[in-house]
């Protein structure tokens, strides 16, 4: 692999000129700024590697799919999407987004980190392989779509419409963190997320204030019913909610033995001065990776603005997501949440369920979770940080779940790329260091035992 990764040095302008290409050009799926351009520059880089290209249209943004095939046994698919989050609030930014910015040794853009960096490093580490060796040692697939950011609302719908083109050997997920001055994260698995809405209506519209003597509130009714749901412990209290977790295993606590997780960094970082429970060292650990959660992301009621207004509203809503851990599935939580509500009385608090996924796991044992944990040493000379799953939510079960296919995060940000703020980054090194971790892969997967 030497003369690979010299490949890799030698043309590192040629494929951080690509990275610049693709971070210049928009593609915001939530305002469908420049998607069709976007798509259209992914597929014309996949085309430089001998890809065989098919340009599948969904109810949303298209999906590229694309086959290297070399007639081998062993297949590895990446899956990456080419759209990204809304720049705002663009006054917070310090350069521009969609205009690449080098510093002092980082890479400002958006989508640098999440996900047009990680993507290229797959592609950018396909070309150095067929550079050096010609052919590649497996069949490669690549899965990327374009509308991650806004849910992956269409995912399901490819693993329904193509199984085929699913079959693999293993998977290599969108992308992956590291701590800036330390080893490298690898993923294997996530959260699941349940995304409800609770709503509360009285009165047809809103009135005057002072009918609250005799006609009830439903901002009162509705953050009533969310105080059932919580303890001041953090517990949550909806009924049968944790029955079917599956609890850590040996293996999963001794995975946050050697995970890095600098607390008064993160602390600072965040402007608070303790995390739930005054939680600390493993016990912290273990509460952010491997308990679920029930947290409000929104409450809208009344009147908000400046100045005051004498008014009851006549409607009131919250906006919750829920973290599942593995054995949790979104539907039965809404039905739990339901039948919750109804048990104390709260039959008249609507739920609407908005969105779910479900939680996933590879084993850690599977041939391509070795092949990625064993190799990261090579190229970023120390031993990678383990996560049995990541604290976060991707739609890896749409593609994965009915196929138990053995799937590993990494990428090329850090723990201050900023994903989803303004100057988003990442570190040139890791680009190239990824470049050549995925290059590493493709050579050892294909003749893994």
């Amino acid at each position: 692999m030497e003369k690979v990764y010299q490949y890799i040095e030698e043309h590192q302008q040629e494929y951080l000129q690509l990275l610049i290409d693709f971070c210049n050009q928009p593609s915001v799926s939530t305002k469908n700024i420049g998607m069709k351009d976007m798509a259209e520059l992914v597929k014309k880089t996949l085309s430089s590697l001998g890809t065989e290209i098919e340009h599948l249209e969904t109810s949303g943004y298209p999906i590229i799919y694309g086959e290297i095939k070399q007639g081998k046994e062993r297949t590895l698919t990446f899956y990456n999407h080419y759209d990204v989050q809304p720049v705002d609030p663009l006054d917070e930014w310090e350069t521009d987004p969609f205009e690449s910015t080098i510093k002092d040794g980082k890479f400002f853009a958006r989508g640098s980190a999440d996900n047009k960096g990680s993507m290229l490093s797959r592609i950018c580490a396909v070309h150095a392989y067929q550079q050096i060796y010609g052919e590649l040692p497996l069949n490669i697939k690549f899965i990327i779509e374009g509308e991650e950011e806004v849910g992956s609302p269409h995912l399901k719908e490819f693993h329904d419409k193509y199984p085929d083109k699913l079959k693999t050997d293993g998977l290599i997920w969108e992308g992956g963190s590291k701590n800036i001055d330390g080893p490298l994260q690898v993923g294997l698995g996530v959260k699941g997320m349940c995304y409800v809405e609770l709503r509360a209506k009285v009165a047809k519209h809103d009135l005057h204030s002072l009918n609250a003597a005799i006609v009830e509130n439903p901002a009162w009714r509705l953050v009533q019913a969310l105080s059932t749901l919580k303890n001041n412990h953090d517990e949550i209290l909806i009924d049968g909610f944790y029955d079917s977790i599956r609890k850590p295993t040996a293996e999963d606590m001794d995975f946050l033995k050697n995970m890095i997780y600098e607390e008064d960094v993160m602390k600072e970082s965040m402007g608070i001065k303790h995390f739930i429970n005054n939680l600390t060292g493993i016990e912290l650990k273990k509460k952010l990776l491997y308990e679920p959660t029930c947290n409000i992301c929104g409450i809208e009621s009344g009147y908000i603005e400046e100045g005051s207004k004498t008014v009851l509203p006549s409607s009131a809503k919250v906006k919750m997501d829920l973290r599942l851990v593995y054995n949790q599935k979104p539907d039965e939580i809404v039905a739990l949440l339901r039948k919750h509500l109804d048990k104390r009385g709260f039959n008249d608090i609507e739920v609407v369920y908005m969105s779910g996924k479900e939680p996933y796991w590879t084993d850690a044992n599977s041939l391509l979770a070795k092949t990625v944990i064993e190799n990261v040493e090579r190229v970023y000379n120390m031993p990678p940080v383990i996560y049995r799953n990541i604290a976060g939510t991707t739609s890896i079960s749409d593609l994965c779940q009915s196929t138990n296919i053995p799937a590993v995060l990494y990428g090329v940000y850090h723990d201050e790329s900023q994903i989803h703020a303004p100057n988003e980054n990442i570190f040139i090194k890791d680009f190239i260091d990824g470049i050549k971790l995925t290059a590493t892969v493709i050579h050892e997967f294909a003749k893994a035992k």
